[in-house]
């Protein structure tokens, strides 16, 4: 993808709040109010806009309300800690810049920003390409010859090919693969012992998670029998780690 092709930018706000949080050293102004997280959000947002030169780019954060994930697995995110308050202080004045360079911001109450940008991004891509930034790995199940993912944190970009290089397998696998290694971030349990490395192979081998549960009765060892005693969390497992990509948008 090329700065000449005009793609529509879309930005995982919540993704790059805590990337720019934790990346940067605790700067503050004058006055002691933190300002890390708003130098690396504008930076970021800057950069895309100098590079791409889009016509169309949004913003997308979460909420604070409750999302479906939460109704169907209390546990999810549950050992996730509060935001911190040196963080939670910079987050107006961040929107606040965003909508100064008039870029929208997107937030839809019961689904996560993922959601909204898979619904956004499915969306755009049938008349244009899509550049998604995120740090997010979870994002690259969306990713396909017209949705590319960039980290402007490294200035690394994804596309399909890249996202075999980097998982093992292709993004139409990424799914499958997160339901096996599961998300310790989002306390989304997997297949214990069950590994990028593993899933990996699996995939590999059998060519999809369906193929997998089909052939758990003869995957020998301890991680077999791992498999086959965690094949009724699975459907639940798949169902959280798949981003949505058919949200209501206001």
């Amino acid at each position: 993808m090329s700065a000449a092709s005009k793609p529509i930018i879309l930005v995982d706000g919540s993704s790059y709040l805590y990337r720019a949080f934790h990346a940067l050293p605790a700067l503050t102004n004058s006055s002691g109010m933190p300002t890390g997280a708003i130098y690396g959000m504008i930076n970021m947002l800057k950069k895309l806009m100098n590079d791409y030169q889009p016509t169309h780019m949004a913003v997308v954060f979460d909420t604070k309300a409750k999302t479906f994930r939460d109704d169907l697995y209390p546990a999810y995110k549950a050992t996730r800690e509060a935001m911190p308050s040196e963080l939670a202080q910079q987050i107006a004045p961040i929107h606040a810049i965003i909508k100064a360079y008039g870029i929208p911001i997107l937030t839809v109450d019961g689904v996560e920003a993922d959601d909204v940008i898979g619904t956004l991004a499915k969306q755009a891509a049938k008349e244009a390409n899509v550049l998604i930034s995120t740090g997010d790995k979870d994002l690259a199940q969306l990713v396909n010859e017209h949705v590319t993912l960039i980290n402007t944190m490294n200035n690394t970009l994804l596309n399909p090919e890249g996202v075999k290089t980097k998982f093992g397998v292709p993004p139409e696998r990424i799914i499958d693969y997160l339901t096996l290694v599961g998300d310790t971030s989002d306390n989304i349990p997997g297949v214990p012992m069950v590994g990028p490395k593993t899933a990996e192979k699996w995939l590999n081998a059998y060519g999809s998670l369906d193929a997998i549960l089909n052939a758990a009765p003869n995957i020998s060892g301890k991680v077999g029998e791992n498999l086959r005693n965690t094949i009724e969390q699975i459907p639940l497992t798949k169902t959280l780690v798949t981003i949505k990509c058919d949200v209501p948008l206001p």
